[in-house]
């Protein structure tokens, strides 16, 4: 690693936090300059309505981005990571609940041969409610998308700088990028880390980032099995729905022509005809999802793989 080069990017969203910042600068530095290389932190105000901007200016030797309203913590997070010059990038909240002591040894994990390192916040200092849905929320994701992990929603984590070169982050994301990260084929590491007690200000976590968090998984889960090819997705639906509305429909057909029932009050032709009718609709929509996903590929940067290095092994005479 050359000595002119920012090694460590620290990047911390800030909302409503003016108690907090100052004391959490006085923890992040000592630890970025025990490395005696050159660092960077990167405070995000994430549009503050109380004394947060201020507090941060009174800070020396920091970035501050500032927002112009509340744009939501990954919103804050993907401004600071692409400003961001390190070839490390570590990530953080606010609220001194996540420990910058705990930075040197994910760094010494990371260069075990990981590209990125999560914390593992295994004893919570949060209330049972807020426990009880991220457990609910863990259960889901390991079912849905599977990121190797036991807690994703810890925002302290440290990336790779080549992490970000493809990776845009909107909606709730950023408590989903090792399932993303993953998914390229980056290789995903774990470490518990100390967690505390929130002691001033007041959690920004709500039901509203529950149900972003629910639908952003589910966005990924179809990213991750059909990004590709969309059409696999929607045609097995509609394959489904119209054998059934086949097989709904023949069997209309035999009771009334064959054995002379009534079927004023049956459900049988209404089922067939909504079963065709939706299974043609998902059929199309298959076919134009398919084209839109081809365009994606073509018109951005972005493929369906990720390769890591080619090597040529020339033959020698």
């Amino acid at each position: 690693m050359e000595e002119n080069k920012t090694y460590i990017s620290v990047v911390v969203p800030t909302f409503n936090e003016e108690e907090n910042v100052e004391e959490l600068y006085k923890q992040i530095l000592p630890i970025v300059q025990s490395y005696n290389r050159l660092f960077e932190i990167i405070f995000v105000d994430d549009g503050s309505s109380d004394n947060t901007l201020e507090e941060l200016k009174k800070l020396e030797h920091v970035t501050i981005v500032e927002f112009r309203k509340n744009f939501g913590q990954t919103a804050a997070l993907d401004a600071g990571i692409k400003i961001a010059q390190g070839e490390l990038i570590v990530a953080m909240d606010a609220d001194l609940q996540n420990d910058p002591a705990d930075i040197p040894q994910m760094i010494k994990r990371l260069n075990e041969g990981f590209d990125v390192v999560s914390g593992w916040r295994k004893n919570r200092k949060d209330c049972f409610s807020k426990k009880f849905t991220s457990r609910v929320a863990n259960f889901l994701r390991k079912r849905l998308i599977n990121d190797g992990i036991h807690d994703s929603g810890c925002t302290l984590k440290v990336y790779k700088r080549k992490c970000f070169d493809k990776v845009d982050l909107y909606g709730e994301m950023h408590r989903f990028m090792p399932a993303i990260l993953k998914l390229k084929g980056y290789k995903i590491g774990e470490i518990v880390v100390n967690h505390r007690s929130r002691v001033a200000g007041i959690t920004k976590y709500n039901w509203k980032r529950t149900i972003k968090g629910l639908l952003d998984m589910m966005s990924i889960w179809f990213w991750k099995k059909y990004a590709s090819r969309p059409l696999h997705l929607f045609g097995t639906i509609a394959f489904f729905l119209l054998a059934v509305g086949f097989v709904s429909g023949v069997w209309a057909v035999y009771l009334k022509l064959f054995l002379g029932n009534d079927l004023s009050d049956t459900m049988l032709t209404m089922l067939s005809m909504f079963c065709i009718l939706i299974g043609v609709q998902f059929f199309v929509f298959g076919l134009l999802a398919d084209v839109l996903s081809k365009n994606y590929f073509a018109a951005t940067k972005d493929t369906p793989y990720d390769i890591k290095e080619i090597i040529r092994n020339e033959r020698e005479d």
